[in-house]
């Protein structure tokens, strides 16, 4: 499955959808990012009908959901993207009296830096970006700057991602995740080009089962992908680099062109169960925001390092945060050029 994956849950089909008076709720996420259960439990428990699909990136969210009319009610952007969503009135501001399973949060996510008061999302998901790879690799790469190795030659690959290409390539040259410098983002740009040799293709989770067929060796991937091909795949391990790493959330927003605001309320709130976050989380291999459901989990998943790395670890992350406007023209500019080289 692929995050470009499309699925319609609910009891009857889409023709039948039409002539159904159940009230409908249309929500956009992420793939591998839901238990099977999860849709139809929701529509038992409140007589509702979900129409749910996934997305690869949160360019394609945005690109889906710009005009204010795409139809969606309930969608999961990346903490960097809430703030510029909220700024171009594409989100509903968030009732807390509809939402008491926020009490669920881990204490970090109740008051993140990118929306304080959770006015306008809902942490969902988080995780941060890794190195996953074949343990046959010797040495098995420890940085990023293992990532430019002609032994890696045609047998990598990187995210299709501008903020996490360049977030490797500036933490490789010792520089802020989130730097709006020109001459910083320039210098990021050179490495991209200098790498693309040995780069076989920019992808995100469709890496997943190259990997675990072995056709690749390595691959920058966020931890939560690598996680799910580690599980059906002993032979890939999984790195933190050394030089430090971007931290992501993913967070459940209703959309402002929502006509369906309370049934979505009702939804993130569903989420935000222990047992249905827990049951979500043990099914996709995820990290989940919710501090009651991971007291859920078992202990193998539970204290899985890949997910939930040790307080060491995260003192080398940071988290993405949307840059200013004229860097991130620019970031995209040099992003056309090293995929178009």
């Amino acid at each position: 499955m692929t995050r470009r994956t499309f699925f319609v849950f609910g009891a009857t089909a889409a023709a039948s959808c039409r002539r159904t008076r159940r009230p409908r709720l249309n929500v956009f996420n992420w793939s591998e990012y839901i238990a099977r259960e999860t849709i139809p439990r929701f529509e038992r428990e409140t007589g509702a009908e979900v129409h749910y699909a996934t997305y690869e990136s949160n360019e394609e969210l945005l690109a889906k959901v710009f005009t204010g009319n795409s139809g969606w009610d309930v969608a999961f952007p990346s903490n960097y993207f809430v703030e510029p969503m909220r700024a171009n009135r594409l989100l509903a501001p968030l009732d807390r009296s509809r939402l008491p399973n926020l009490a669920n949060l881990e204490e970090r996510f109740q008051s993140p830096s990118w929306d304080r008061n959770l006015d306008h999302c809902v942490p969902y998901m988080w995780s941060g970006t890794g190195i996953v790879y074949n343990k046959r690799l010797n040495p098995a790469p420890g940085s990023w700057a293992d990532l430019w190795h002609p032994r890696l030659r045609g047998r990598m690959t990187m995210l299709d991602d501008p903020a996490d290409a360049f977030g490797a390539a500036l933490k490789k040259l010792g520089l802020p995740l989130n730097t709006a410098d020109p001459g910083h983002l320039d210098r990021a740009r050179r490495e991209l080009l200098a790498q693309k040799e040995y780069v076989r293709a920019y992808l995100n989770a469709e890496a997943r089962d190259q990997l675990v067929a072995g056709d690749l060796l390595a691959s920058q991937l966020w931890a939560t992908t690598s996680a799910q091909a580690m599980e059906a795949a002993p032979h890939l391990g999984f790195v933190y680099p050394a030089e430090g790493f971007a931290l992501y959330a993913d967070n459940a927003v209703i959309l402002r062109e929502s006509r369906r605001p309370e049934l979505a309320h009702e939804f993130i709130n569903f989420l935000l169960r222990a047992e249905v976050a827990a049951r979500i989380v043990t099914e996709s291999r995820t990290a989940t925001a919710n501090k009651a459901a991971r007291a859920l989990l078992p202990a193998a998943l539970r204290d899985n390092p890949v997910l939930y790395p040790s307080p060491e670890v995260l003192a080398r992350g940071e988290w993405f945060a949307m840059l200013p406007a004229p860097a991130q023209r620019l970031r995209d500019r040099y992003w056309t050029e090293i995929k178009s080289a």
